[in-house]
């Protein structure tokens, strides 16, 4: 992509009334457009790294066996009823409204229920288990405050799975496999060695203890006790629990840290099959009940963590695998041999697949430089007055702009792919 082809532009300065870190960041870049408190727009940079995180995601899950849909936003008011989670006093965030005969309907905050009730259409025999399925949506939760830019939000992508299974330990072994998979999640994702399994309580979902996924920052808005050796945590909320001891855990030894949430799971048992009158038949010809599990990833959590925990004092540092690009490629000056070489670089980038953008602006250096570190892409390539003297390109990486330096066009794409 050209950058004379993008409608967005940089910022230098952003409203203060924008508190969060990550916020102020990205719509600075212009990777999003803020329409009101929790509730942002994706502009193109900010889209293209939404899908690639999305992507990972999709891809650990698909490789677990998981079956992607995609539910309704909108819920009828009947089927929460059944669970009796349509209460507010059972669910406090609902955001619900009114169709033109009255009807009263809910926008979707979670999906058990309407999974439950799609299932229950096909699922008849224990031939028929297990069962993983997953959607990558948007959800809108009626939050009381909103001021962390995209780690708390009022309408947020997520990907929310849910598994059926025959038997508890059926489930276990699924539940399992869940959690191994978003531990490559979060290695991919740049955070792997800070992210820890952490216990927690149950909330809307389950009266058992539930799994968090912690991802240690100054941001975070859990306090959590984290035993390193183990790589695992206990979110302060269940410190008094008498069912903490259960856990062989030594809460005295584990250290204090701050953390961001940025994946959950639950173990449902059969209270929504049950509620929901979904059962199968086993191999004797009778009835049995279906075990649940949900697992949550919150999608653009995870891009709003990114920009902040990775974000220097020159702007954004995105890791390779979920920036927008993989190389800034810079034209400085207005010489023809220099928009020749520039131009030519980018042909070739395309040509062997290589995700470029280009800044072929007739702007200053300065400017253009200081938008690079902004953006935050991976590997910046510059072709300016250097090449006209010796051929060679100017290169850095976006982490350690210290060490920049000089290449021909074959040590580029040896150094970058």
């Amino acid at each position: 992509m050209r950058w004379s082809q993008l409608f967005t532009k940089t910022r230098r300065e952003v409203s203060s009334s924008e508190a969060a870190a990550n916020a102020r960041l990205l719509i600075q870049a212009g990777y999003i457009h803020k329409e009101m408190a929790g509730v942002y727009a994706y502009l193109p940079l900010g889209k293209r790294v939404l899908d690639k995180i999305a992507n990972i995601v999709r891809q650990e899950m698909n490789g677990i066996g998981g079956l992607e849909v995609q539910m309704t936003v909108l819920q009828p008011k009947e089927l929460w009823q059944k669970t009796g989670r349509w209460d507010d006093n059972k669910i406090d965030n609902w955001f619900k409204t009114r169709l033109k005969n009255g009807s009263e309907l809910g926008v979707g905050l979670t999906h058990e229920e309407p999974i439950v009730d799609a299932v229950g259409e096909y699922l008849k025999s224990y031939k028929d288990l297990p069962l993983l399925i997953y959607q990558i949506q948007n959800k809108f939760r009626n939050e009381l405050r909103a001021k962390s830019g995209l780690l708390r939000g009022r309408e947020f992508v997520m990907k929310d799975m849910y598994s059926f299974a025959a038997s508890p330990r059926q489930h276990d072994e699924i539940y399992q496999t869940v959690l191994e998979a978003y531990g490559r999640v979060y290695a991919r994702l740049g955070i792997g060695e800070i992210t820890f399994r952490t216990f927690a309580d149950g909330g809307i979902f389950t009266d058992k203890f539930s799994d968090e996924f912690q991802t240690i920052s100054p941001v975070g808005e859990d306090t959590i006790l984290v035993d390193r050796s183990k790589k695992v945590a206990v979110n302060q909320e269940i410190m008094r629990s008498p069912g903490l001891a259960k856990l062989g855990l030594n809460t005295d030894s584990m250290e204090n840290a701050r953390g961001v949430e940025v994946g959950n799971t639950f173990h449902l048992e059969t209270k929504y099959t049950d509620a929901l009158g979904v059962n199968f038949t086993d191999a004797e010809g009778k009835q049995q009940p279906v075990y649940m599990g949900c697992y949550g990833i919150g999608i653009s959590r995870l891009m709003g963590l990114l920009a902040e925990h990775f974000a220097d004092d020159k702007g954004l540092s995105w890791p390779d695998g979920v920036a927008p690009f993989k190389v800034h490629l810079l034209s400085l000056g207005q010489d023809k041999k220099i928009i020749e070489a520039a131009d030519g670089l980018y042909d070739l980038f395309n040509s062997k697949q290589v995700e470029v953008f280009y800044d072929d602006r007739p702007a200053r250096p300065g400017e253009k430089l200081a938008d690079s570190e902004l953006l935050g892409i991976p590997h910046r390539l510059v072709v300016g007055h250097r090449f006209l003297q010796d051929g060679r390109f100017e290169y850095a990486a976006r982490r350690d702009l210290s060490k920049a330096g000089l290449l021909t066009e074959e040590q580029i794409f040896a150094t970058i792919l």
